[in-house]
């Protein structure tokens, strides 16, 4: 029988959402977790476990040394890390034109450099005991990106899911897992405004994406229909597999999703075929 113990969870984005999820289950079954946020009292208040097991960590994802003396607080207090679950990231709504460099920049600052951050500075402990698993949250935004007034963030969710398929491929040899999460709509409070931003300039001539904020922050917040404790069910399950899959989606909404484009790409490959094949010397 495994030993939960002997197991440390590296949790990213732990206050709220489906991090939040993650790091109560793990605790409550034994696991040892190490968890961080921007505010350390934020996390302690969320968390409400003051047992040796639990590691609450404030760290700010954009600077490579605050994640480096958290990382080596949590080698120093739990003398390893097994898993690591780069979870944090924000929401942006906003069309390609409406929002300003500093808004895209910021989303890709939090979903994208900040987790290759953690990832760089996790990875050397992993690489040397050859063992280890990384879970990157990506969403379905990030394999399908048709989504009015998401585009910014759902670029954020491509580049993730583009490094985690190099990454795979370059820790494998190390023997080193790594899963790529397509999470659907779970009731957790991503959409809350403390979670999500609007355009701070919006251009009311977009219809569809004024109808997609107004939907998102007032009808779909709240009425998800993915469970989250599943969610992190199927997660903790996915880190005892021996061959745990790099491409994994959660949620029906996510299956649907994602097969309506795989099957849409597969008609456009076939229909342009001649066209694509018509370029070789």
């Amino acid at each position: 029988m495994e030993n939960l113990k002997n197991k440390v969870w590296f949790v990213t984005g732990a206050s709220k959402g489906l991090g939040l999820t993650l790091v109560k289950r793990l605790l409550n079954d034994g696991y040892q977790v190490a968890a961080t946020s921007r505010s350390k009292q934020s996390l302690i208040e969320a968390i409400s476990n003051t047992t040796e097991n639990f590691l609450p960590l404030e760290v700010e994802l954009t600077n490579e040394k605050s994640i480096k003396d958290v990382v080596v607080e949590t080698l120093k207090h739990f003398n390893t890390i097994d898993i690591l679950v780069n979870n944090a990231g924000y929401g942006q709504i906003g069309t390609v034109e409406e929002l300003r460099d500093e808004e895209v920049r910021n989303n890709y600052d939090v979903n994208v450099f900040g987790l290759l951050n953690v990832t760089r500075q996790v990875l050397p402990h992993l690489r040397a005991k050859q063992s280890g698993h990384i879970f990157n949250i990506s969403s379905i935004g990030g394999f399908v990106g048709g989504f009015a007034a998401w585009g910014i963030y759902c670029s954020t969710k491509f580049a993730v899911a583009g490094l985690t398929e190099a990454l795979a491929v370059e820790v494998k040899p190390f023997g080193v897992n790594v899963t790529l999460v397509y999470p659907g709509y779970f009731r957790t409070n991503f959409l809350s405004k403390d979670s999500v931003l609007a355009p701070r300039n919006p251009i009311d001539e977009y219809l569809e994406a004024r109808q997609s904020q107004i939907a998102h922050q007032n009808e779909i917040d709240g009425n998800q229909p993915g469970d989250p404790n599943k969610a992190i069910d199927v997660l903790i399950q996915m880190s005892k597999e021996q061959n745990p899959p790099l491409h994994l989606f959660l949620g029906q909404d996510a299956y649907d999703i994602s097969k309506n484009k795989l099957e849409e790409v597969s008609k456009e490959l076939e229909h342009w075929k001649s066209y694509t094949l018509s370029t070789g010397f």
